[in-house]
């Protein structure tokens, strides 16, 4: 069984994250990665705090395991969500889309670990500084909002700018991808895509069949005029909003042209109007299976590739 420093820090049975997917990550979804031995995280996204406050119970009441909660740094109620993962002493918190300086102090003095999300070596150098517990280097080929390195580039950069345990996320989807990120230095990794094929994942059936489906060529990535490029699945809205982000339409207008589209993916499986988040590996995606099932199977599949390796590297 592969163990790693990650586990002993946070008391996991497997190096196994889950992603803090706004709109899908829930109570229940994080209870049940937690329950299978990884670390469910549940997203907050721009939901209000009282959401946050109430999917924590729903996971407390679901697992004794640890879990995390993830906050979108560009939400409007994170200020709140900061506080109510302070204030329920959430076991981890990790970040995304922006930078978490303001609340570091808060949560170490909570007693809460705190592992952002880093797409470059100055922000790892800078949480590395501020006592952050660990990090996540995610590479572009994830779903939702990216960076511009790759992961094959950005872990190992990542690995050699910081002494903390890194987590590598984007792109991994089996043991061969969880068997290169080890091999990178990165003591764990994290799955966002892998998991929206879960039996718990709360998504639509279109949504979760389209991933089932996709291929190699099946995303996209907008919002580069924004400042916040996101990866989704090419659909009718992704087109149409690429399209729009190259005409002389304002900010203003572009910004609100993505607004309530991930909820129409995530509850009504509109394909039309609707952003399904997706990374690049949902190629490799082809079965609905129980969460703690796909924990498993990723570290199984992962420990054989490592163990096989020199059967075809001599």
């Amino acid at each position: 069984m592969i163990k790693s420093p990650i586990c002993e820090l946070l008391g996991i049975e497997y190096p196994v994250f889950q992603g803090g997917m706004a709109w899908i990550a829930d109570g229940n979804l994080a209870a049940a990665v937690s329950n299978g031995g990884g670390l469910g995280i549940i997203a907050a996204g721009n939901a209000p705090a009282s959401y946050v406050k109430e999917q924590i119970g729903v996971a407390r009441s679901l697992t004794d395991k640890p879990f995390g909660v993830n906050v979108m740094l560009m939400s409007p109620a994170a200020d709140e969500v900061a506080a109510v993962v302070a204030e329920e002493k959430v076991p981890v918190v990790t970040t995304g889309a922006g930078n978490p300086t303001k609340y570091m102090k808060l949560w170490r003095e909570a007693g809460v670990k705190v592992i952002p999300i880093v797409p470059s070596v100055s922000m790892a150098k800078l949480m590395t500084r501020l006592g952050a517990s660990a990090v996540i280097a995610e590479g572009c080929e994830s779903g939702g909002h990216i960076g511009e390195l790759t992961t094959m580039v950005l872990v190992p950069l990542i690995c050699d700018a910081t002494p903390l345990p890194v987590i590598a996320a984007g792109g991994i989807a089996d043991g061969r991808e969880g068997a290169a990120a080890f091999m990178l230095g990165a003591c764990g990794i994290q799955m966002g895509t892998r998991f929206l094929s879960a039996v718990e994942c709360p998504i639509h059936p279109t949504y979760k069949e389209k991933v089932i489906k996709a291929n190699d060529l099946c995303t996209m990535v907008t919002g580069k005029r924004l400042g916040h490029p996101v990866r989704s699945l090419r659909t009718p809205f992704a087109r149409r909003f690429y399209k729009a982000e190259y005409s002389d339409m304002s900010d203003e207008e572009l910004d609100s042209l993505g607004v309530g589209a991930l909820r129409l993916a995530v509850k009504e499986g509109d394909v039309e109007n609707g952003t399904f988040l997706c990374g690049q590996v949902a190629a490799l995606v082809n079965k609905v299976q129980p969460a703690a099932e796909i924990v498993k199977e990723i570290m199984d599949d992962t420990e054989r590739v490592l163990n096989g390796a020199s059967e075809w590297v001599k």
